[in-house]
């Protein structure tokens, strides 16, 4: 067991004391009072208690005990006049201050097997078992010049990171109770202390009145830098833009890491696949956004619901294919696909309310079913059980475009951009603010932002009609017409009901301008 707090790990299998990795030398008699006030759990731990459990039934003196307590607080750094690390409480003993973090270590036989040599997947080492979310710790940033006045702000970023990504329910991130403590250790020392595959780590340089962050995110069993990014801002905007900067990194994190953890099973067939691992890779499968992944998606989301039939996400997976299936009729069963869609959805929130995914999946099976002023109760708990999520902020943005609520799109879509800015939907981002620009009147933009909609990647036939729609509005027939002709390349039923299918609009002049834009491309 290791028993951390402040600077210091106790190890107590190898009775040990570490501070910033360098052992201390305690006599043994020091070393057992240490073990015993730190195993405290922050009570008040009497002189006789000491007595009992360090000399057994051998009766000693005050004056020993107190020797052995200076001789601790010296090795602590503390004392008596200070008593930042034990307090003295008059009358009954003392009692240990700092907050204490204890790791138990997992016995050999209990640990998953790390891959074969040789395997051919992207992150080697141990594999998740089904019921095992993915583990990450977030390190305070380091200050490159050294500047303790910087300290409380590097601090404060990595306190961020962590509540933010500590909304993702899918993932276990490590408190900062023991990841402040283990700040000057290198990534694999963090990795093993802290018994986590990933670790995020940075750095904090300041010049002049600007700043620099440099981030990563690693997998610490292999070495492999997963994400990294850098941040050059002013120290006034880092001061006063840090909850959006530090949301920004947690959007561009929780993409990565799903994509890392499908990569951890592609050696596996899918009967060997636990719960979690079913799960990730589905979820790389449904954001490729065609028919044949998306079918691939819903047997890996029904595989992982067979492994655990209470997996919410699972089910919330599950539901989003059904939603891909009647949104973009990847098949002829879109009234099954549509009532399929809401009872996954519905399942998923009986086994976990709380999560912001979940809530987005009703949410979003109620739109499906044109059911657009249900849909939006569903979307604001999802936005504030995860003000990271840039999915929960592009449906309430989808939805308020279909019931004319036009004045608040360009902020919900830039927030959704800049929290995802490489999101497999940054297509759809892109329509709905090409359809915002179309419904307040303004037509070239909405002919500009609905082209760049339909050239990202990914997007689908129900792009290429939003943009041959906004391009008749602008005047640009040329253009109307070989978005329309790609679009019915790409799919025969091109029809102005399927369309208003997908986009339910509520305007009825909005919808006017929408079927005369059809007529004028020779469609019904």
């Amino acid at each position: 067991m290791k028993i951390l707090f402040d600077r210091f790990v106790l190890d107590t299998a190898r009775m040990q004391l570490t501070r910033d990795e360098e052992p201390i030398g305690l006599e043994p008699q020091v070393y057992a009072l240490l073990e015993l006030l730190a195993a405290s759990e922050g009570r008040v731990v009497s002189r006789q208690e000491i007595n009992d459990r360090i000399w057994g039934s051998k009766v000693v003196t005050e004056a020993s005990i107190d020797s052995r307590m200076r001789s601790l607080r010296l090795a602590l750094d503390d004392s008596g006049a200070s008593q930042r690390v034990i307090a003295t409480v008059r009358g009954r003993g003392f009692r240990f201050l700092p907050e204490v973090t204890t790791l138990v270590a997992t016995s050999p036989a209990a640990r998953p097997r790390s891959a074969e040599p040789g395997t051919p997947v992207g992150l080697e080492g141990p594999e998740p078992t089904h019921d095992a979310k993915p583990r990450i710790a977030v390190i305070p940033l380091q200050l490159v010049d050294q500047d303790t006045r910087m300290e409380p702000l590097a601090d404060a970023i990595a306190h961020e990171l962590i509540a933010d990504l500590s909304r993702l329910r899918w993932l276990d991130v490590i408190s900062r109770g023991s990841t402040f403590v283990v700040r000057s250790c290198r990534e694999d020392q963090i990795a093993t202390l802290l018994d986590v595959p990933y670790v995020i780590t940075g750095t904090l340089a300041v010049l002049r009145e600007r700043a620099q962050i440099g981030i990563s995110l690693s997998h610490a069993p292999t070495g492999k830098i997963i994400w990294a990014d850098n941040i050059d801002c002013s120290i006034l905007e880092l001061m006063t833009l840090r909850g959006p900067l530090v949301q920004a990194v947690s959007g561009s994190i929780e993409h990565r890491l799903q994509d890392a953890e499908a990569s951890r099973s592609d050696h596996l067939s899918t009967e060997n696949l636990t719960a979690w691992m079913a799960f990730f890779r589905g979820i790389r499968h449904a954001n490729r956004f065609n028919g044949h992944d998306n079918e691939i998606a819903r047997m890996l989301f029904e595989r992982a619901i067979a492994e655990d039939s209470r997996f919410a996400l699972a089910h919330a997976g599950l539901s989003f294919t059904y939603f891909q299936n009647a949104f973009v009729r990847y098949t002829a069963s879109a009234d099954s696909d549509r009532g399929n869609a809401l009872a996954a959805a519905e399942k998923a929130f009986e086994l976990d309310p709380l999560d912001a995914s979940v809530n987005l999946s009703v949410g979003r099976a109620r739109y499906l079913r044109g059911e657009i002023e249900q849909s939006e109760p569903w979307f604001a708990p999802a936005r504030e059980l995860n003000p990271c999520s840039a999915l929960a902020h592009y449906n309430m943005g989808l939805a308020h475009v279909m019931t004319g609520q036009t004045d608040d799109i360009e902020q919900l879509i830039h927030r959704a951009t800049s929290m995802s800015p490489i999101d497999p939907l940054s297509y759809a981002f892109l329509g709905t603010r090409a359809f915002g620009h179309l419904f307040e009147g303004d037509a070239v933009s909405a002919s500009d932002w609905s082209e760049r909609a339909a050239n990202a990647p990914l997007a689908h036939h129900l792009i290429d009609l939003i943009a041959m729609v906004c391009a008749v509005s602008a005047g640009n027939l040329e253009r109307a017409r070989a978005r329309r002709d790609r679009a019915l390349e790409r799919h025969s039923d091109c029809s102005l009901d399927n369309f208003f299918r997908a986009f339910p609009v509520r305007n009825p002049e909005s919808r006017r301008n929408v079927t005369q834009a059809f007529a004028q491309m020779g469609m019904r």
